[in-house]
């Protein structure tokens, strides 16, 4: 197939081009922005009158609903902004410490409205602020709980996300312009930046969505499956991995993202990034969309769905309901690496700890390093949300090290049995089950010994 052809039908919303499994029901992404300018004025009034009563905005959300805000948070250097995604309780009392809950507004974003921290994360702070529905606004699917509470609720108000927009895809759409707005960032600059890469992705010749792709997938096919991607002030990195594991990781098969790493090795790529300013997320947002849809048709995968998610959450679940989860340390860090076989596999530090902590893995990281293997880090719950497909669906050359730490006090969550930190050690205990049952290679340690 050409890439002529290829372009051609993406743009025909041909789902044969991938595994012809309903994929053309999920590419509402591809002129979202063009849509989302009929919305500037209301973005814009929003963020306007927010920032007249506020002081700080908190954003509850996990995933696709956090990460792209997280990136535009980080490329405008923003304290007043927070994004709140750890269930850790510790951090989770430490921004209620910095704020005067009386200034701030909580924005609740989740796409099916129905995702367990998010809803934690709400009717804590619900409950906090005294239930003050001015002071909350959400982002969501029409329709969904969350929909139907923050209407219950008299929310400032409610945004709606598209079904037809999966939550790795919808940088462009509510989910990503409406913390945009409130950052000061101009949705409109944003948006004309992602309109003109859009049509740029529709040419046969120049198309630097198709060149990124090709580039992913044919290196993918010749062995270099890590896709090392530039280091950036942004923590672009952060978005890109949710959306080329998520997307690619399945059926054994999957791109590694690996931020930040050196390129030079017989399995690695690079991932080159194009920004010189915030706006410039617009069109890098999109190109690096367009490139995994691309890249997706070379694997020969749905690069739309995510079979292998539902695992860490179910077994959270069962562990919830079981009650404490035992999270002794488990199996040897010497025994894990002298398995390593660079070239193939890669190290993956998945860490259960207060964010606030990440600095103390630093020894960890260096002696993954020592294995000449390609390193990934993420911090729990977040990656269960990112690269928690492919952890579970992709490729076996994982070598997966789950360190957790002393969660300290407990710290309740309103309408639920259990608090916070039984809540992360669960979800902690939950994903360990569920890469052991898929045959990975994991231990665990302790933030503590290290």
């Amino acid at each position: 197939m050409t890439p002529a052809s290829v372009v051609e039908r993406i743009w025909s919303y041909d789902a044969s081009l991938w595994t012809d499994s309903g994929e053309d029901q999920w590419l509402g992404w591809l002129d979202v922005a063009s849509r989302l300018e009929l919305h500037l004025d209301e973005l814009n009034a929003f963020a306007e009158a927010a920032t007249e009563q506020f002081d700080a905005c908190v954003l509850l959300g996990m995933g696709g609903s956090s990460l792209a805000p997280e990136v535009i948070r980080r490329s405008l250097g923003l304290a007043s902004f927070h994004v709140l995604d750890t269930t850790h309780p510790q951090a989770i009392r430490r921004l209620e410490g910095e704020l005067d809950l009386a200034r701030t507004l909580f924005v609740a974003s989740s796409k099916s409205g129905s995702t367990i921290e998010t809803r934690s994360h709400l009717e804590y702070f619900w409950e906090r602020t005294g239930g003050r529905g001015a002071s909350f606004a959400a982002i969501t699917d029409p329709g969904s709980e969350l929909d139907d509470l923050a209407h219950e609720r008299g929310f400032r108000a409610v945004f709606p996300g598209e079904p037809s927009i999966g939550g790795r895809y919808s940088a462009l759409s509510m989910f990503g312009m409406v913390p945009a707005a409130l950052m000061g960032l101009d949705p409109a600059r944003v948006l004309e930046r992602a309109v003109a890469m859009m049509e740029a992705c529709k040419a046969e010749d120049g198309n630097p969505g198709l060149e990124l792709g090709l580039q992913l997938g044919e290196s993918w096919r010749a062995g270099r499956d890590k896709v090392c991607i530039e280091e950036s002030p942004t923590g672009f990195g952060l978005w890109a991995e949710q959306l080329l594991a998520e997307s690619t990781g399945k059926q054994g098969k999957g791109l590694v993202p690996a931020p930040g790493e050196p390129e030079e090795g017989p399995d690695r790529q690079p991932g080159p990034l194009q920004l010189s300013n915030g706006y410039d997320l617009g069109s890098e947002f999109y190109r690096w969309e367009f490139a995994t849809a691309v890249a997706g048709h070379i694997l020969e995968i749905n690069p739309f769905d995510q079979p292998d998610v539902q695992a860490a959450k179910d077994k959270t679940n069962d562990v919830l309901a079981a009650g404490e989860p035992d999270l002794q340390p488990q199996g040897s860090l010497d025994e894990l690496l002298a398995q390593a076989e660079p070239g193939r596999d890669y190290v993956c530090i998945q860490a259960f700890v207060d964010p606030a902590r990440d600095m103390e893995l630093a020894p960890l990281v260096a002696r993954a390093h020592e294995s000449g293997c390609v390193v990934t880090r993420g911090l729990g719950p977040r990656y269960l949300h990112s690269t928690g497909q492919l952890h579970k669906g992709g490729p076996s050359t994982g070598l997966f090290v789950q360190v957790v730490d002393d969660t300290g006090d407990e710290l309740p969550i309103p309408s639920r049995s259990f608090g916070f930190g039984r809540l992360i050690r669960s979800q902690a205990a939950g994903d360990y089950a569920a890469l052991q049952e898929r045959g990975r290679r994991v231990i665990r340690l302790r933030l503590e010994d290290l």
